[in-house]
């Protein structure tokens, strides 16, 4: 391979070119006529490339340029990505003067380019420089910069890449690195619960989109009192443009809701909300945490019969709850021409009563 590459220094000398290009992993790089001394008025440069996920380390074994200040006559400088890296010349470095000396450098990314030029004169004969460069693995996992994480959870390195893996319970996003959760189905029951934003009260994950359902008899009327902690991602300018919370219970829309300002208090009046959190593919933010409960459709207040009471008796009854009407003793229950010990009633999803106050009448009067 060198051999290959030498040759093709000698075809760019015949040929009068400025610029080789280098792609191998690893190769020699020799100023021209290397060891004799170098010409004048030459200059060439080597680009250098190798794959992605890899960085080019290059460093000198021989290095013997004529000395100038601040290299401003012969020099071997060293590029990446726009910027110069080192500007190399004499023998031993100076106050203004530069060698490489035993050093490497290490490219920021996977190019890099060399320049050597001389300038009218080489009259002491320098020899110029042999230098060496090698494709070195890129661990991404512990380069990364806080700016742009490189995985969410787990980062695993390999020679000349690196691939991401989540916790147990979540999953990886199309883009191989976000991990998102599967929340698109929590389906709630019960009349009272507790919801929160996936690993609340830690940040909630990226690139998601829950939905959570409270589906209860009809009759109820659910209830969200969200938490004063409350931190999802906002903007300045536009209202939840990234992520945000919506409810949904019936016909009515709640939200979006995002920011620091907890929504407090939400009274759905409805059986079935649904609550829908997306969040984008950046932002480290808190979540939120609501507990919901569920208050039944109100039925009339009753009044007991005469002669009679009610068990219990309350100043409100709503959906589902029960009395128990009886009688003083000495009378008994007297309902659609049926004598009994007692009625009982129940509050219904409409608000009605499922039966009507029934009366009470002495025994005897029954009897006669």
């Amino acid at each position: 391979m060198r051999i290959l590459l030498f040759c093709s220094f000698c075809m760019w000398l015949s040929r009068g070119t400025d610029a080789v290009d280098l792609t191998e992993m690893f190769a020699e790089i020799r100023s021209p006529n290397f060891p004799d001394s170098y010409p004048t008025d030459s200059e060439v440069t080597w680009n250098i490339s190798v794959p992605e996920g890899y960085r080019i380390r290059l460093y000198f074994m021989h290095f013997d340029l004529e000395p100038s200040y601040l290299c401003e006559y012969d020099y071997a400088k060293v590029e990446a990505e726009g910027q110069i890296l080192a500007t190399f010349c004499g023998r031993e470095s100076t106050d203004t003067e530069q060698a490489p000396g035993h050093q490497a450098i290490l490219s920021p990314g996977n190019s890099l380019s060399l320049t050597f030029r001389s300038d009218f004169s080489n009259e002491e004969r320098f020899t110029g420089f042999d230098a060496h460069y090698a494709a070195v693995d890129i661990d991404e996992c512990t380069e990364r910069s806080d700016e742009e994480l490189t995985c969410d959870h787990y980062c695993h390195n390999y020679i000349g890449g690196f691939y991401c893996s989540c916790r147990f319970g979540y999953l990886l996003h199309s883009d191989n690195r976000t991990c998102k959760v599967e929340c698109s189905d929590h389906l709630f029951t019960q009349r009272t619960g507790v919801i929160t934003s996936a690993d609340f009260p830690n940040p909630y994950p990226k690139s998601s989109d829950c939905l959570y359902r409270i589906e209860l008899e009809e009759g109820f009327f659910v209830t969200l009192h969200f938490e004063d902690r409350f931190d999802v991602e906002d903007h300045p300018e536009v209202s939840c443009p990234y992520d945000y919370v919506k409810i949904k219970a019936g016909r009515k829309e709640f939200g979006p809701f995002c920011g620091e300002k907890s929504p407090g208090q939400i009274e759905t009046r409805s059986h079935n909300v649904q609550i829908l959190f997306h969040s984008d593919d950046s932002g480290e933010n808190g979540g939120w945490k609501l507990t919901y409960s569920a208050t039944g459709n109100s039925c009339p207040v009753l009044q007991p019969p005469v002669n009679g009471k009610i068990e219990p008796l309350q100043s409100q009854y709503t959906f589902k709850e029960q009395v128990l009407i009886r009688c003083n003793t000495g009378y008994n229950v007297f309902k659609d021409n049926l004598e009994m010990e007692s009625l009982q009633m129940e509050c219904q999803k409409d608000g009605t009563w499922s039966n009507k106050i029934p009366t009470c009448k002495m025994k005897e009067t029954r009897m006669k």
